[in-house]
């Protein structure tokens, strides 16, 4: 009898992996620690179950191959010294005898032996009859055992031992065989059931062993990402407090690694950032100054040339005729090129104003209708302009500052666009309360698409090739201003039926903390701002022609 070098065995085809690659695309992690306590738990996972599985492998094989070497080597130790000694023909009762005692050995199992009678009928001998037949035997078992192997110098048995696994009712078993050379054919089956047992409460314990490790690795992987996520969680709160204007935020820095080093220029950064912020603020303050110095400086001198010129057009008016008619254009154009300066350095001080953040309300409850009817009349606008607007909606403004958005939205319109110009009034209903709409449309050819977004722009010139003209080029810019001091916006657009359609939206209720009419030092309180109490029917010109 030799050891067996090939044995029967079976499989099964593998089972098809569901599709995950779908599911697990759609699943979107935003949070960083989240993100690294799954990547955590996934390699400790992986790293955890291919070790319990290698362990469970190993330790099976030991398990199976221990207990099935110690039966086959006990089996075919009992085929040598209880079936080789039988007579070559022997009788049902000498196999039942050999067999009860080959099973009474260690290993405790079950013996069925087949042999001829005289006669050449088959006899058998069974240890256990209800347990083990020779239908518990594999067919390809049974063909391997009777099958005669060629004799060599090396291995002089004609038979060999084979064994196979196989499983009945759910239980595991170790199926052997073997023949002695002229005598009977011996085959054994001995339950795995006992290392099965061992081997599901190993599985058990390398699963819990599993579980745990997952959950160790799940917290060491929360314990690390607060610690790596801590630094990256003050830099968010240091990038937005610099995004809020806090120029001042640093980071403390602390060891070497590269979170230090990302803090290190954080702080690098904030610091040039604030530096070049505070040089842009001293220019911008610088040149807010001169602005306003330069304006002030130019009221005096401006002053006696507009005297001067008003005297100059009243010779001009006089029927008398004392102006030399060859003179009288060059006397025109001075009266009309100081007014313009006038006009221009009053609008420098209002922008000043407005970029320094001194610019006040002066808040009063008015009528619309009758706040429009008297910026069109004060103007000499009554027959260009057609208004609709019913008398009764009130709303809380500053009504110096409203006749100067509306005299500069309706004296655009009527330049540029061409009458009748319309303005038309209505109240709309929001979240944050009522909205007073006014709509000033004209008749004009509209304003071309790539002028646009640059209307409101300070001195914009809708066309390159005619820089000057009558206006200043912040009419529209102030009247802009004058509308987000109140809360409100003025928008521009083109009119489906041909021509532009500027929209001022204010709230009818509009609060001025820093409101104080009689405040010696409000630069707006009584002061005629453009197109307001000056002069009539001279309009500030907006930055773009429509």
């Amino acid at each position: 009898m030799t050891q067996p070098h090939d044995r029967p065995g079976h499989g099964g085809p593998a089972a098809a992996a569901p599709p995950r690659r779908a599911i697990l695309a759609g699943l979107r992690f935003t949070s960083l620690r989240l993100r690294l306590v799954v990547v955590f738990a996934l390699v400790a996972l992986t790293a955890a179950v291919s070790a319990s599985g290698i362990a469970y492998w190993l330790n099976r094989e030991a398990v199976l191959t221990r207990t099935q070497d110690a039966a086959l080597s006990d089996f075919q130790q009992e085929m040598q010294n209880r079936a080789a000694v039988l007579p070559e023909h022997p009788t049902q009762g000498e196999l039942q005898h050999a067999a009860n005692l080959m099973a009474d050995s260690s290993q405790h199992f079950s013996v069925l032996l087949i042999g001829t009678d005289e006669n050449g009928r088959q006899v058998v001998g069974n240890s256990d009859l209800d347990a083990f037949t020779l239908a518990d035997v594999p067919d390809a078992l049974q063909d391997a055992v009777v099958r005669k192997q060629a004799v060599t110098s090396d291995d002089r048995n004609a038979y060999h031992l084979y064994w196979q696994r196989t499983t009945q009712d759910d239980d595991p078993y170790l199926v052997g065989g073997a023949r002695v050379n002229g005598g009977p054919t011996g085959y054994m089956l001995k339950s795995l059931e006992p290392e099965a047992k061992d081997l599901s409460s190993l599985a058990w314990s390398l699963g819990i062993a599993t579980g745990l490790a997952l959950i160790g690795s799940a917290l060491l992987a929360q314990a690390a990402a607060t610690t790596v996520l801590k630094p990256v969680h003050r830099l968010g709160i240091a990038a937005r407090r610099l995004g809020e204007g806090k120029l001042d935020t640093r980071l403390r820095v602390s060891g070497t690694d590269e979170l230090a080093e990302l803090s290190r220029t954080f702080n690098k950064t904030a610091e040039n950032l604030e530096k070049q912020v505070a040089d842009m603020r001293a220019r911008e303050e610088s040149s807010r100054r001169f602005v306003a110095d330069m304006s002030h400086e130019l009221r005096t001198p401006l002053t006696a040339i507009t005297a001067v010129t008003e005297v100059l057009e009243e010779e001009l008016d006089a029927e008398t005729g004392s102006v030399d008619p060859m003179i009288e254009p060059a006397v025109r154009l001075v009266v009309s090129e100081t007014r313009r300066l006038g006009d221009l350095v009053e609008n420098l001080m209002e922008v000043t104003r407005f970029d320094a953040g001194t610019a006040r309300l002066v808040l009063d409850d008015v009528d619309i209708a009758d706040q429009i009817t008297a910026c069109i009349d004060a103007r000499a606008w009554l027959d260009a302009v057609d208004l609709d607007a019913e008398r009764g909606i009130m709303a809380r403004v500053d009504p110096r500052r409203l006749d100067v958005i509306l005299a500069n939205l309706i004296g655009n319109a009527l330049k540029h666009g061409g009458s009748p110009v319309r303005v038309s009034v209505r109240t709309e209903d929001t979240q944050d309360g009522d909205d007073l709409v006014i709509a000033v449309t004209d008749h004009g050819p509209g304003i071309p698409q790539d002028v646009l977004p640059h209307v409101f722009d300070r001195f914009y010139k809708a066309s390159a090739s005619r820089p000057r003209s009558e206006g200043s080029g912040l009419g529209l810019s102030i009247a802009l201003e004058n509308a987000h001091i109140h809360g409100g916006e003025i928008t521009a657009a083109n009119s489906p039926d041909a021509g532009a359609v500027f929209t001022l939206r204010l709230p009818r209720d509009t609060y001025d903390d820093l409101d104080d009419p009689d405040d010696p030092d409000d630069p707006d309180t009584g002061a005629p701002g453009p197109g307001g109490a000056g002069r009539a029917g001279d309009p500030q010109e907006g930055g773009a022609a429509t």
